[in-house]
């Protein structure tokens, strides 16, 4: 075999190890629900797409050993599932305020099955997962992900030792980011969470001969459902300015 060809398919083989592992966790593009032929084929057309770009950071390594390529195979591996697990991290926000709402307007026993998690999912959080899902792809949003991939290859250089003080260090701020951004979401339904049961307990305190809570209900629902309607706009707008934000700057700082 000529030794560029072997060259150029060790290239591909590097770049792959960690855009296809990456591929594999992103969200939307990761879920269960592609099916894995999809998401090989668009791993391989996005490495070869981006070989051209990728190829000064990662040509210095093609004369290496065997042994130091199977190392280096195995650190493009962990460090490309690690970036996938990140943006998954922060896109499950959008899950997570879903799943408050539910919470607060007494939808928590209302579960489907969410291929994303591999289980039961509250029903207003994967419809809230959907929408930003949906909102992602309209504002292309997925663009930022090929970016952040092509800027980790800076951060993240091929062939150094793998930071895990800095895997932690992104985890955690990443997992408070998230949850953050969940509560302020869903903050308008907190706080109508607190005023339908504050009301409720007054007149259950005024009136203890009535049976509010079959009466609540249903208007705990209705409320709840009537105020999502309303605000729902303004939650997937700000879900993706945050989520185009976070992706901007998105390990930038180690």
């Amino acid at each position: 075999m000529p030794p560029g060809l072997v060259a150029e398919a060790t290239l591909i083989l590097l770049l792959f190890a960690r855009v296809g592992s990456m591929i594999m966790l992103m969200p939307m593009l990761g879920d269960d629900s592609v099916p894995r032929q999809i998401r090989l084929l668009l791993a391989l057309g996005l490495t070869v797409s981006l070989s051209g770009i990728l190829k000064p950071s990662v040509a210095p390594l093609l004369g290496a050993s065997e042994i130091q390529l199977a190392s280096l195979l195995l650190t493009e591996t962990v460090t490309g599932l690690a970036l996938g697990m990140l943006a998954r991290l922060f896109f499950q926000a959008a899950v997570m305020a879903g799943s408050i709402v539910s919470l607060q307007v007494g939808l928590t026993t209302a579960l489907v099955f969410d291929p994303a998690l591999g289980g039961q999912t509250p029903l207003l959080g994967k419809l809230v997962g959907l929408g930003a899902t949906l909102l992602c792809f309209t504002l292309g949003l997925h663009g930022w992900w090929f970016e952040a991939l092509i800027r980790s290859y800076t951060c993240f250089a091929p062939g150094a030792p793998i930071p895990a003080a800095d895997w932690a260090s992104l985890a955690v701020t990443t997992a408070s980011q998230a949850t953050a951004l969940a509560i302020a979401l869903a903050a308008p339904f907190l706080m109508f969470g607190i005023l339908f049961n504050l009301a409720l307990g007054i007149a259950g305190r005024l009136a203890p001969s009535i049976q509010f809570f079959f009466i609540a209900q249903p208007l705990m629902i209705a409320g709840g459902i009537a105020l999502l309607a309303v605000t729902a706009p303004a939650m997937m707008a700000g879900f993706a300015d945050a989520y185009r934000e976070w992706m901007a700057g998105a390990w930038t700082g180690v």
